[in-house]
Order: C-alpha cells, then sequence, then structure tokens
C-alpha cells in the first residue's frame, strides 16, 4: 500500500466467498487490493489485474493479487469456499505519506 501512496492509511479484513455449485459471481474492488490466500483448483477469479485458474493452459502466468472487478467462477460440483485478504484505503484529503 505504501508503493501505492496510503502509507498506513488502509483497513485490512478477510473475505471468505461461498459459492455454489457452478456459481459465477462479481465483486466489486476498484481501488482496493484482494489478495487470494488459498487457492483451489476448480475456481477460477478473472480481474482487471489478472487471472487465476488452475486449469488454464493458455496463461503463462498466475494471479494471485486482484483489484478492479473481480469474476469468480467456481467450476465444481461442490461447495467451494474462497478466502481473500482484502485491503481497503481510507480515504485522504491531502496525498498520503
Amino acid at each position: 500500500m505504501c508503493e501505492l501512496g496510503y502509507g498506513s492509511r488502509y483497513t485490512i479484513r478477510l473475505r471468505h466467498l461461498v459459492l455454489q455449485p457452478s456459481e459465477k459471481r462479481e465483486v466489486q474492488a476498484q481501488n482496493q487490493l484482494m489478495i487470494l490466500i488459498e487457492p483451489y483448483c476448480d475456481v477460477r477469479i478473472e480481474s482487471d489485474t489478472g487471472i487465476f485458474d488452475l486449469s488454464e493452459d493458455l496463461a503463462n502466468e498466475l494471479h494471485y493479487e486482484h483489484s478492479g472487478t473481480l469474476k469468480v467462477t467456481n467450476h465444481s460440483f461442490f461447495i467451494s469456499h474462497i478466502r481473500f485478504i482484502q485491503i481497503i484505503p481510507k480515504n485522504c484529503k491531502r496525498p498520503c505519506r
């Protein structure tokens, strides 16, 4: 967050998504950082900053850090649990340093 200019002005929380079989969900994370902490093999995450899908054979890199609009898809026939650390910058009236 220091690299993005927020210094220590942010909130950290755990996001635990529970997706039903074959469910697709959009998560809005504009100006936030979502860090995938427990990768799951039957889940696909697409965002403005990258993709995570262990079954993807055309990607040369998988991303664990996401922001913007996240499209989360459960490819499993079972309920899937996807855990993120969500970092939310606090609004600053002056530039954060």
